[in-house]
């Protein structure tokens, strides 16, 4: 399955499930990254980290790392 960061700019996805353990996991889930929440990746660093992505009406800019970690489900 995919990852939020393999996403390309414009894609969008579904989180489907978080990965990680304790502080890292939590952190995740606080920044709005649930599953089933609606995710679309907007912009990324010319370096590739972060990734700017619209989640639940706002702008969440994210590391690649914490992005590798969320696994999405892709739209049509």
């Amino acid at each position: 399955m995919k990852t939020l960061d393999q996403l390309k700019v414009g894609e969008s996805a579904t989180v489907a499930r978080l990965h990680g353990e304790g502080a890292v996991k939590r952190r995740i889930m606080d920044m709005g990254l649930t599953k089933g929440t609606a995710v679309t990746v907007c912009k990324v660093a010319p370096l590739g980290d972060p990734i700017e992505l619209t989640i639940r009406g706002y702008e969440l800019s994210i590391r690649r790392d914490e992005a590798a970690k969320v696994e999405v489900d892709s739209r049509a």
